[in-house]
């Protein structure tokens, strides 16, 4: 029975790419949280194949294990059970510059074909069009973190040729790669969107797997620079039953982001 015809409505894009994206952890990765889908993700994750998943939050939560899904990073839900709790100073000088971080996840307004993410500025930055929400953590988890997933529906707003402003550093940057910089993190590795994954190949973020449905033709039209696709591309399968209704049912039942 096909996924769809076993729930009450069809997968939505939210639900594909959240557990495409845990599909991406493994059991005991330490991992950096985000709000929003990178918390469904890393929440479905901990629930279903990878019941060790070591996850801290921005706000001080080391080993956080919500009883519910946490709204944001100040959510007291993250406190329970939690196996520590720190400063936010802690968390990034000793947690995250100090090499711990395993896995980072991350969002943005804009992003390049090298996996550099804007999420300051729409248009010059002395005199935007939009003025956005700036870095917060973002820059030292693209910088610190071993590796470095990103989450963004596809577009040609979104992905672009060129970002405004670099805000969280991709693979090269103004002609100079990451070694050139002096960052220590492995930077982007993979890319989920809501019609496919993007993998980084030869220092450029490439098409390697579609979902069901999907057309590779439709995926270069929307995407803002002329996107590599790779020789052999996967399909990534439908998402089970079983995991959908986890999202639906048990981790995010409000339809918080979902």
């Amino acid at each position: 029975m096909g996924t769809n015809e076993a729930l009450s409505h069809p997968v939505t894009a939210s639900e594909r790419m959240a557990v495409r994206a845990a599909q991406e952890l493994k059991n005991k990765d330490v991992v950096f949280v985000g709000i929003g889908l990178p918390n469904l993700a890393c929440n479905l994750a901990r629930a279903t194949h990878a019941p060790d998943l070591f996850m801290i939050y921005e706000s001080g939560t080391i080993g956080t294990l919500p009883e519910r899904l946490p709204v944001s990073i100040g959510d007291p839900t993250l406190v329970t059970n939690s196996l520590s709790i720190v400063s936010q100073a802690d968390i990034f000088q000793c947690y995250l510059q100090g090499g711990l971080i395993e896995v980072g996840f991350l969002g943005g307004a804009q992003l390049d074909r090298y996996g550099n993410i804007n999420t300051t500025t729409i248009g010059p930055y002395a005199n935007p069009k939009i003025r956005l929400p700036g870095s917060g953590g973002a820059c030292e988890i693209a910088t610190h973190s071993k590796k470095v997933f990103i989450m963004m529906r596809l577009s040609k707003k979104t992905f672009v040729e060129r970002v405004d402003f670099v805000t969280s550093p991709g693979a090269y940057s103004l002609g100079r790669n990451r070694a050139d910089w002096g960052l220590p993190g492995g930077g982007p590795v993979t890319v989920i969107t809501d019609k496919g994954v993007l993998s980084l190949i030869d220092g450029e973020f490439t098409l390697t797997e579609i979902y069901p449905g999907a057309n590779v033709d439709d995926i270069r039209a929307n995407c803002g620079w002329d996107l590599r696709v790779a020789p052999t591309l996967g399909v990534s399968p439908d998402p089970t039953p079983v995991d959908v209704r986890m999202l639906r049912d048990e981790i995010d039942p409000g339809g918080l982001y979902l």
